[in-house]
C-alpha cells in the first residue's frame, strides 16, 4: 500500500510499475523473436486500443492449450473424446414375450450356488449370510441374469429376491469388466525400472456399474446390508442414497468412487440432476417393488432415471406382485423378458397364505374391548410386529405396551431417520420384542425370526395385506397373521382374503382372556 504523507500519496520503495501484468503468449513469442514488444498502455502495435475483456479470456485459452500441449508426450497427438463402447448384444435367442415360467420349490432341489454360475468368493460370502443352498427364485433367476437378459421375477416376500439378484448383479459386473464394458476400470500401466515416469493426471472417481432403486428408505438399507458384503467380496463398493438422509456423506461416498448405487428414486434423481451422480456407466438396473414404487407414484423418476443409464443395459424387476400398473416400465424397458413366477409343490402361486407354514386368523372384536385384546396377544406373542394405520395410534401403543413393561419400539414417518434407523436395527438386533409400525415397514423390515403378525387396524387392499403378512414366515420358518376387525368389516374383509386367495384359519367373534385356538 502506498503511504499517506502531507504532499500527497508516495509510492513505497519495492514498488514495481510493472509487477502484476504478465505478458500474453503472443507478446512473449514476439519479444523472443525480436518483433516488438507489447506497450503497457493496452494498445496494439498498430495503435489501436485493444479489447480488453476479450484479449484476456482470449489469452488464458490459448495459455491453457499450450499447457496441455507442454505436458504431452512429443509427437503425441490429442484424440477426440469418445463415448464408451456399447454393452455386449443380449443373447440371440431370448426368452418369448411376456411367457412366465412358474417353478417348484422340488424342481430345484439339490441345486447350489455353484451350479448356477456364481463364483466361489460370492458363494463364500453368501454362506457367511446364512444362505447355503438356493431358494426357488434364486435357482430360476440368476442363470438368466448372468445371461444378459431383462427379468421379472415374482415370489411371496421372504422368499429370496434380494439375495438372487444381488449376487446374480454381482457376478454380471465381474463378467461386463472382464469383456472391457467398462474402460475406465481398465488396469493402470505398470512403471518401467530406470525410466523418469511423469506424474499421472488425477482422475475422476469412476462412475456407478449398477443402480438399485427401491420404493422406501428403510427397504434401500436393508438391501445394502445384503449385497454390501457380496460386493465387497470380490472388490466393489456399494453407496446407500436416500432421502432424508444428509447430502455431504453421500457426495463423499461418489466422490470415493461407488460401484453399485442403492436408494430411493428421489434422491438418486436429485444427485444425478445436480450433476453429482453419473448414470451414464450404469449397465444393470434394479426395480425392487416396483408395484409400490407405482403406488407412490414414482413410476415417472423411475423412467427418467432409465433413460439416464446406459444403452442397451439390462433391467431386472423383482417384487412380490407384479400387476399392471408396472406396464409402462416394461414396455419401454424390458423388451421380451424372462419371466419367472415361484409357486409352491401344489401348483399354488406362493404368497403368503400359499404355504402351510403361515396361519391367518381374523377376530372381530368390540370397539371397547380392542385395547384389551391387543395386550394379551402382544404379551403372549413372542416377536411381534403390530400394525397400525395412523401414526398416532401407532405412538399410543408403543407408549401402552411400555408402560406394561413391554420392549416396544415405534416406526412411521414422523420419526427422523436416524431413529428409524436406530429402531429398526434394535429390533433386527433383538434388543426389543416388539415394533410397532405404520404401513412405512411393510416393504422395509427383513427380519427372519419374527413370530406373529398383528394388524391392529385391518389393511385396505390385498396387496397391503400380502405384504404385511410376509413380514413373518420368511425363508421357510412359522408365523402367524393376526387380524382384528370391528364387526362393521366382517364382509369387506371376506372379500379382502378372497381377492387375496388366502382361507383364513379362524374368522370369528373374540373376546379379552379368551384363548386362540
Amino acid at each position: 500500500m502506498a503511504r499517506k504523507s502531507g504532499g500527497g500519496f508516495r509510492a513505497p520503495k519495492n514498488y514495481e510499475p510493472g509487477r502484476g501484468s504478465k505478458p500474453s503468449k503472443a507478446g512473449w513469442r514476439a519479444e523472443q523473436s525480436g518483433g516488438a514488444k507489447p506497450t503497457g498502455s493496452g494498445k496494439s502495435a498498430s495503435g489501436r486500443s485493444a479489447a480488453r475483456p476479450t484479449d484476456r479470456q482470449d489469452g488464458e485459452r490459448s495459455q491453457r492449450a499450450q499447457r496441455t500441449r507442454d505436458t504431452a508426450p512429443a509427437g503425441a497427438r490429442r484424440e477426440p473424446r469418445t463415448d464408451p463402447p456399447a454393452l455386449p448384444a443380449l443373447p440371440a435367442v431370448p426368452p418369448a414375450p411376456l411367457e412366465a415360467r412358474r417353478t417348484t420349490p422340488a424342481e430345484v432341489s439339490g441345486t447350489s450356488f455353484s451350479d448356477l454360475g456364481l463364483g466361489g468368493n460370492i458363494v463364500r460370502a453368501l454362506s457367511e449370510l446364512g444362505a447355503i443352498t438356493p431358494f426357488a427364485i434364486q435357482a430360476v433367476t440368476i442363470p438368466d441374469i448372468l445371461q444378459g437378459h431383462h427379468v421379472l421375477g415374482r415370489g411371496r416376500t421372504g422368499s429370496g429376491k434380494t439375495i438372487a439378484f444381488g449376487a446374480a448383479l454381482v457376478e454380471r459386473l465381474l463378467r461386463l469388466k472382464a469383456e472391457g464394458a467398462f474402460p475406465s476400470d481398465a488396469p493402470k500401466e505398470k512403471p518401467q525400472r530406470g525410466v523418469q515416469q511423469k506424474r499421472p493426471a488425477r482422475q475422476a472417481a469412476r462412475a456407478p456399474k449398477a443402480l438399485i432403486l427401491a420404493p422406501t428408505r428403510e427397504l434401500a438399507l436393508q438391501i445394502d446390508r445384503t449385497v454390501q458384503p457380496i460386493a465387497r467380496a470380490v472388490g466393489l463398493y456399494t453407496g446407500q442414497f436416500v432421502g432424508g438422509a444428509p447430502f455431504e456423506p453421500q457426495l463423499h461416498s461418489l466422490a470415493r468412487g461407488v460401484d453399485i448405487v442403492i436408494g430411493t428414486p428421489g434422491r438418486i434423481e436429485d444427485l444425478s440432476m445436480r450433476g453429482h451422480l453419473n448414470l451414464g456407466q450404469v449397465a444393470v438396473t434394479v426395480i425392487d417393488e416396483a408395484d409400490h414404487m407405482s403406488e407412490l407414484g414414482f413410476i415417472e423418476p423411475v423412467q427418467r432415471i432409465l433413460r439416464s443409464t446406459r444403452r442397451r443395459s439390462q433391467r431386472l424387476l423383482f417384487s412380490a406382485t407384479l400387476d399392471g400398473r408396472v406396464e409402462a416400465l416394461v414396455a419401454e424397458f424390458m423388451p421380451r423378458p424372462a419371466i419367472h413366477e415361484v409357486v409352491d409343490d401344489a401348483g399354488s402361486s406362493e404368497e403368503p397364505g400359499g404355504t402351510s407354514d403361515v396361519t391367518h386368523r381374523v377376530l372381530v372384536v368390540l370397539r371397547e374391548h380392542k385395547d384389551d385384546v391387543l395386550m394379551q396377544l402382544v404379551v403372549g406373542g413372542g416377536r411381534t410386529v403390530v400394525f397400525c394405520r395412523t401414526r398416532a395410534y401407532a405412538e399410543m401403543v408403543t407408549e401402552r405396551l411400555t408402560e406394561a413393561g413391554v420392549k416396544a419400539l415405534a416406526l412411521h414417518g414422523d420419526l427422523s431417520q436416524a431413529r428409524r434407523e436406530r429402531n429398526l436395527a434394535k429390533f433386527t438386533e433383538g434388543n426389543v420384542d416388539v415394533l410397532v409400525a405404520t404401513d412405512v415397514a411393510a416393504r422395509g423390515i427383513h427380519v427372519d425370526d419374527i413370530d406373529t403378525v398383528l394388524q391392529a387396524d385391518p389393511p385396505d387392499d390385498p396387496k397391503a395385506y400380502v405384504h404385511r403378512a410376509g413380514r413373518t414366515g420368511r425363508v421357510g420358518k412359522a408365523g402367524s397373521v393376526i387380524t382384528l376387525i370391528p364387526r362393521t368389516r366382517q364382509k369387506r374383509t371376506r372379500e379382502l382374503f378372497e381377492a387375496a386367495g388366502i382361507e383364513p384359519d379362524y374368522f370369528g367373534d373374540f373376546e379379552p382372556g379368551a384363548s386362540l385356538s
